[in-house]
């Protein structure tokens, strides 16, 4: 185990790790979150970098990720670029976490909002270069094998930050990178960046990476893959009663980040229509508002009222139970207007045996079979979503079939140990089957 402590050293702070001293200028703030965990002598040491450490959809996938790797083959190593509970969850997972904090100029600028000017203004571009330099150092003292990106800004920055440490990148694309999700001028320069700046590129679904519009020789020689993101074993070990339990109300739920793209007021819309052939259904919408999404939800409460749900529906917020109430709907609805980059969501729903309905778009169609796992509808049709749900409604043992059959499908292709396995893979092509730490 690598004893770890910081200290003050004539004006600059100071890590040290046992046989390895990271010297950062003053001003710069390194803490380390975790204590480091016992380390492989002959595990490949990867590094993993994010730029948040809010527990969005790709953080937790990273949680999840770093949990399941074997630690014989791989000793991780994390990154962040802010405090947060990503860094308390992996701290208690014995993952050795480091914060490097990103200014909050750079690391507040949302994906919607990199356009020209908030791409190129001069104070955010000399504190991101001046930010790249000071993770270099740090990729360089933490000796990993390989760096491994997790989300868009930790692509860009992290990205030349390796280059400049001169150590392989993988690129883990979590976001669509098209001009309904992200602005032109931002979905040009990663697709550009994508072709020179990464060894490897890791894409959550087919639908992500066909957005990155790379040549046919990065798919020919395994450049690019697809990695579906897996589902933990909480998922799978909470399921729903089944068809046979008996209740005068039917449960019918969202779950997921309040946001205008996620759909919820479709959601609504759709209950409404419901609610007038089975009036006592119930709605349940699990999930809060991040990112400064807090108007949305407020017309969110507002148009219950407009559509006289009244108390038909419950607003939960944010829960930790998750995966107890998902286990605990008849139907779980997604309801996304832009397509989903994966659909972890839909995945999870389906490991608890939840009979979905889901918006046919992005990387959902890859989880849900039409028909088979789950039914699809096109996105932002509230008729379409209402007229699914109503079907299910109608028919529990077709819930009860599409719940099973949803179940079996993640069961089989889509477990967190299956992500694991083929993470490692590309790092041990990226790193010609060599083991060991580097030199």
């Amino acid at each position: 185990m690598r004893a770890c402590e910081l200290a003050f050293l004539k004006g600059a702070l100071v890590l040290r790790l046992v046989g390895t001293e990271i010297r950062c200028e003053a001003g710069d703030t390194v803490a380390r979150s975790s204590r480091p965990a016992t380390g492989n002598a002959g595990a490949r040491r990867v590094l993993f970098l994010d730029h948040t450490a809010a527990l969005g959809g790709g953080e937790i996938a990273l949680l999840n990720a770093v949990e399941a790797i074997d630690r014989e083959r791989v000793e991780p190593v994390v990154v962040l670029f802010a405090p947060g509970a990503l860094a308390e969850k992996l701290a208690a997972a014995g993952v050795e976490t480091y914060i490097l904090e990103l200014d909050a100029a750079v690391g507040q600028v949302r994906k919607e909002a990199l356009g020209i000017k908030a791409a190129l203004g001069l104070g955010k571009i000399f504190k991101a270069a001046g930010f790249v330099r000071r993770l270099a150092k740090l990729i360089r003292a933490l000796r990993p094998e390989v760096v491994h990106t997790n989300s868009l800004k930790s692509d860009v920055l992290g990205g030349l930050a390796a280059m400049l440490a001169g150590v392989p990148c993988v690129w883990h694309v979590r976001d669509r990178i098209a001009e309904d999700y992200l602005p032109g001028p931002a979905a040009w320069m990663i697709r550009r960046m994508a072709r020179w700046v990464p060894r490897r590129v890791v894409a959550n679904s087919a639908a992500t990476l066909q957005t990155l519009r790379l040549p046919a020789r990065f798919t020919n020689r395994r450049r690019a893959r697809v990695v579906h993101d897996g589902v933990s074993g909480q998922w799978r070990a909470t399921r729903r009663p089944g068809a046979e339990r008996q209740r005068d109300a039917l449960r019918i739920g969202i779950v997921g980040r309040i946001s205008p793209w996620k759909g919820q007021d479709v959601f609504l819309r759709a209950a409404a229509e419901v609610r007038k052939q089975f009036p006592q259904a119930r709605f349940a919408v699990i999930g809060a508002a991040l990112f400064a999404e807090h108007d949305y939800e407020k017309t969110l409460h507002a148009l219950v009222d407009e559509l006289g749900l009244g108390e038909s529906v419950e607003f939960m917020g944010f829960r930790q139970d998750v995966p107890a109430l998902m286990a605990g709907l008849d139907v779980l609805v997604h309801a996304s207007t832009i397509g989903e980059p994966f659909g972890q969501v839909v995945a999870e729903g389906m490991a608890a045996g939840c009979a979905v309905v889901a918006t046919r778009g992005g990387g959902v169609p890859e989880i849900v079979v039409d028909g088979e796992s789950g039914l699809l509808v096109p996105m932002g049709d509230a008729a379409a979503m209402a007229g699914a749900i109503v079907r299910l409604a109608r028919d529990a043992e077709l819930r009860r079939r599409l719940g099973e059959a949803g179940r079996k499908r993640i069961l089989d292709q889509f477990t967190i140990e299956k992500t694991a396995r083929a993470l490692e893979a590309c790092w041990e092509e990226l790193c010609g089957g060599r083991s060991g730490k580097s030199p």
